[in-house]
């Protein structure tokens, strides 16, 4: 006797919610969903989640800390595609690439520094050009890393130019402080972009824009959003380890 196939986790049912509102957003803006891309960002979450994502069908997740995605990588399938979206020193760089071979795209490239170390151990580990976005600071604040938009020309052309290991593929940006955007910071990546394309020749759909959120994704995607970064609303909220009280 046939059983009946168990019914799909909590997790999984949020994840096929959000892409519907993905794909509703996406045709709002005249497009297909097939355009934009959703990194489910699982960072804090046990991999017994992601697993339950990947067996759903999904194979696309991000991750902000270096040691987390070293830790989870190697427990889960290799074809997934790991997004790394967290700050990078230069001291991680190594472990990152070393511990995650599977590393599909670097959403935070900063400054060239940063850059040309990914190109040093790119190269040293023998391993396919890594993909690469710009990240650019839209919203001002000190305390986001981020280049600068007045420098995101010189940044793009830099890695495009110089870093033969890195494979320039767009921009990002973060947003506000509580992880909302305006369509003022979506607009400045656009326009980054634009000045981007023109100083390197290339058309546009050849840059993708990393932007929006759990709390914002809709809007980034009617604003030309391709890559949109969604944790909250598919895991549920961050569990971060309490802090001791003495």
């Amino acid at each position: 006797m046939a059983t009946s196939a168990s019914p799909p986790s909590a997790v999984a049912e949020a994840l096929r919610a959000a892409l519907h509102r993905v794909g509703q957003a996406a045709e709002r803006c005249g497009g297909g969903s097939g355009r934009v891309r959703v990194v489910a960002v699982s960072k804090t979450k046990p991999v017994a989640l992601i697993r339950q994502l990947y067996d759903a069908g999904h194979r696309c997740f991000g991750e902000n800390y270096v040691q987390e995605i070293v830790d989870k990588a190697p427990q889960l399938p290799e074809d997934i595609e790991w997004h790394f979206i967290g700050n990078l020193q230069s001291n991680k760089v190594k472990p990152l690439l070393a511990g995650v071979p599977n590393l599909a795209v670097l959403e935070s490239v900063d400054d060239e520094k940063i850059a040309n170390r990914l190109d040093s151990v790119v190269a040293s580990a023998g391993r396919n050009p890594l993909k690469v976005f710009i990240q650019v600071n839209t919203s001002g604040e000190e305390s986001k890393s981020g280049v600068e938009p007045s420098g995101c020309v010189e940044l793009s052309k830099h890695v495009s130019q110089n870093c033969s290991n890195l494979e320039f593929c767009g921009l990002m940006t973060i947003g506000n402080l509580d992880y909302t955007s305006t369509p003022e910071n979506f607009k400045t990546l656009a326009n980054c972009r634009s000045e981007v394309c023109k100083a390197l020749e290339i058309p546009e759909e050849k840059c993708e824009l990393s932007m929006g959120m759990s709390g914002d994704f809709e809007q980034a995607i009617e604003m030309g959003s391709t890559n949109v970064r969604i944790g909250s609303i598919i895991f549920g909220p961050r569990e971060y380890p309490k802090k001791s009280s003495n």
